[in-house]
Protein backbone atom coordinates (compact mmCIF):
# COMPACT_ATOMS: atom_id res chain seq x y z
CA UNK A 1 0.00 0.00 0.00
CA UNK A 2 3.08 2.61 0.71
CA UNK A 3 4.49 1.64 -2.08
CA UNK A 4 1.68 2.15 -4.44
CA UNK A 5 0.90 5.43 -2.68
CA UNK A 6 4.72 6.72 -3.10
CA UNK A 7 4.43 5.18 -6.76
CA UNK A 8 1.36 7.38 -7.40
CA UNK A 9 2.96 10.29 -5.71
CA UNK A 10 6.19 10.28 -8.04
CA UNK A 11 3.86 10.26 -10.70
CA UNK A 12 1.71 13.06 -10.12
CA UNK A 13 4.14 15.13 -9.00
CA UNK A 14 5.44 14.15 -12.55
CA UNK A 15 2.35 15.55 -14.22
CA UNK A 16 2.51 18.80 -12.35
CA UNK A 17 5.86 19.34 -13.59
CA UNK A 18 5.21 18.80 -17.24
CA UNK A 19 2.25 20.61 -17.02
CA UNK A 20 4.39 23.56 -15.47
CA UNK A 21 6.21 23.38 -17.91
CA UNK A 22 4.84 22.50 -21.20
CA UNK A 23 3.74 25.93 -22.49
CA UNK A 24 4.75 27.61 -26.00
CA UNK A 25 4.45 26.13 -29.23
CA UNK A 26 4.60 21.51 -29.52
CA UNK A 27 7.89 20.43 -29.52
CA UNK A 28 9.50 19.42 -32.91
CA UNK A 29 9.83 15.54 -33.60
CA UNK A 30 12.92 14.39 -35.21
CA UNK A 31 12.06 12.95 -38.43
CA UNK A 32 15.43 12.04 -39.86
CA UNK A 33 15.32 8.22 -39.84
CA UNK A 34 18.90 8.08 -40.30
CA UNK A 35 19.69 9.95 -37.29
CA UNK A 36 20.55 7.68 -34.03
CA UNK A 37 18.70 8.15 -31.33
CA UNK A 38 20.17 8.50 -27.91
CA UNK A 39 18.90 9.38 -24.47
CA UNK A 40 17.89 7.50 -20.93
CA UNK A 41 15.04 5.85 -22.86
CA UNK A 42 16.98 4.24 -25.84
CA UNK A 43 18.18 0.95 -25.52
CA UNK A 44 16.43 -0.01 -22.07
CA UNK A 45 14.33 -2.23 -21.44
CA UNK A 46 11.39 -0.47 -19.87
CA UNK A 47 9.01 -3.10 -17.67
CA UNK A 48 5.28 -2.14 -17.15
CA UNK A 49 4.67 -0.61 -14.22
CA UNK A 50 1.49 0.86 -13.79
CA UNK A 51 -1.69 1.68 -16.21
CA UNK A 52 -3.02 5.52 -15.77
CA UNK A 53 -1.60 6.70 -11.76
CA UNK A 54 -2.20 3.40 -10.01
CA UNK A 55 -3.71 0.32 -12.00
CA UNK A 56 -1.52 -2.38 -11.84
CA UNK A 57 -2.16 -5.15 -14.31
CA UNK A 58 -2.42 -8.88 -14.29
CA UNK A 59 -1.26 -10.41 -17.48
CA UNK A 60 -0.06 -13.88 -18.85
CA UNK A 61 3.66 -12.17 -19.23
CA UNK A 62 4.79 -9.05 -17.88
CA UNK A 63 4.37 -5.80 -20.88
CA UNK A 64 7.36 -3.90 -21.56
CA UNK A 65 9.13 -2.61 -24.53
CA UNK A 66 12.78 -1.13 -25.86
CA UNK A 67 13.37 0.89 -28.36
CA UNK A 68 16.95 0.66 -30.13
CA UNK A 69 18.89 3.70 -31.30
CA UNK A 70 17.65 3.19 -34.74
CA UNK A 71 14.23 3.78 -33.25
CA UNK A 72 12.88 0.08 -33.69
CA UNK A 73 10.81 -0.95 -30.73
CA UNK A 74 9.91 -4.08 -29.99
CA UNK A 75 8.47 -6.21 -26.52
CA UNK A 76 5.55 -7.13 -25.62
CA UNK A 77 1.70 -6.35 -24.79
CA UNK A 78 1.56 -9.00 -22.46
CA UNK A 79 -0.13 -11.14 -24.87
CA UNK A 80 1.60 -10.50 -27.98
CA UNK A 81 4.70 -9.81 -29.60
CA UNK A 82 4.92 -6.00 -30.26
CA UNK A 83 6.87 -4.30 -32.93
CA UNK A 84 7.12 -0.66 -34.12
CA UNK A 85 9.05 2.79 -34.57
CA UNK A 86 9.41 5.74 -31.94
CA UNK A 87 10.94 9.13 -32.86
CA UNK A 88 12.07 11.22 -30.06
CA UNK A 89 11.96 15.40 -29.91
CA UNK A 90 13.07 18.36 -27.86
CA UNK A 91 10.83 18.64 -24.72
CA UNK A 92 10.84 14.85 -23.81
CA UNK A 93 8.41 14.70 -26.95
CA UNK A 94 8.00 10.74 -27.94
CA UNK A 95 5.77 9.10 -30.75
CA UNK A 96 5.23 5.50 -31.24
CA UNK A 97 4.07 4.70 -34.70
CA UNK A 98 3.26 1.62 -36.86
CA UNK A 99 2.85 -0.44 -33.85
CA UNK A 100 1.63 -4.07 -34.50
CA UNK A 101 1.40 -6.63 -32.40
CA UNK A 102 1.39 -10.80 -33.09
CA UNK A 103 -2.41 -11.03 -31.94
CA UNK A 104 -2.40 -14.40 -31.11
CA UNK A 105 -5.59 -15.55 -28.49
CA UNK A 106 -5.23 -14.54 -24.76
CA UNK A 107 -7.73 -14.55 -22.17
CA UNK A 108 -6.13 -10.64 -21.15
CA UNK A 109 -6.38 -9.03 -24.72
CA UNK A 110 -8.31 -6.18 -23.53
CA UNK A 111 -5.67 -4.83 -21.38
CA UNK A 112 -3.21 -5.79 -24.21
CA UNK A 113 -4.88 -3.53 -26.51
CA UNK A 114 -5.20 -0.70 -23.47
CA UNK A 115 -0.96 -0.78 -23.14
CA UNK A 116 -0.41 -0.89 -27.08
CA UNK A 117 -3.12 1.80 -26.87
CA UNK A 118 -0.79 3.87 -23.67
CA UNK A 119 2.04 3.54 -26.11
CA UNK A 120 0.16 4.73 -29.11
CA UNK A 121 -1.35 7.61 -26.97
CA UNK A 122 2.26 8.63 -25.55
CA UNK A 123 3.06 12.17 -26.62
CA UNK A 124 5.92 13.25 -23.80
CA UNK A 125 7.69 11.11 -20.82
CA UNK A 126 9.57 12.19 -17.94
CA UNK A 127 12.23 9.96 -16.44
CA UNK A 128 12.48 9.97 -12.36
CA UNK A 129 15.39 7.71 -11.76
CA UNK A 130 14.36 4.09 -12.71
CA UNK A 131 10.42 5.10 -13.80
CA UNK A 132 9.73 6.59 -16.76
CA UNK A 133 5.92 7.97 -17.10
CA UNK A 134 4.36 8.98 -20.18
CA UNK A 135 1.74 11.64 -20.89
CA UNK A 136 -1.14 12.14 -23.35
CA UNK A 137 -1.62 15.16 -25.38
CA UNK A 138 -3.96 16.74 -22.73
CA UNK A 139 -1.55 15.98 -20.10
CA UNK A 140 -3.01 13.31 -18.47
CA UNK A 141 -0.64 10.28 -16.74
CA UNK A 142 -1.68 7.58 -19.37
CA UNK A 143 0.73 5.01 -17.12
CA UNK A 144 4.45 4.13 -15.94
CA UNK A 145 7.60 1.46 -16.91
CA UNK A 146 10.29 0.74 -14.48
CA UNK A 147 13.82 0.13 -16.31
CA UNK A 148 15.64 -3.14 -16.32
CA UNK A 149 18.93 -3.47 -15.36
Amino acid sequence: MIKTLRNTALLAAGALMLVACSGGPAPRVVDEPSARLEGPVVDQRWNLLLVGTSERLDMPTRPYFVIDGEGRVSGSDGCNQLTGQATLGDNQRIAFTELATTRRACPRAEDAARVTGMLENAYRYLIDHDRLVFFGPDQRVLGGFRRVD
